[in-house]
């Protein structure tokens, strides 16, 4: 899943351990969501677009495998 958190976080001027405090969790798990190694929950997904005042689909973008 691609994403655009990294960049909402830049223009929020909010760090990793910032962002990640405000949604409880690490700042790790923040960084693996940013690189695209870790998809976040459902509630996390939420959270997270509340906090940026936007919808889900504006931070995540899905895209099946193409296996």
């Amino acid at each position: 899943m691609k994403n655009k958190l990294k960049v909402l976080r830049a223009e929020n001027e909010l760090t990793q351990e910032q962002l990640a405090n405000a949604v409880s969790v690490s700042r790790q798990t923040i960084n693996a969501i940013e690189k695209g190694k870790f998809d976040p929950s459902l509630v996390l997904a939420i959270k997270l677009s509340r906090l940026f005042k936007t919808d889900i689909e504006s931070i995540f973008t899905y895209e099946p495998d193409l296996d």
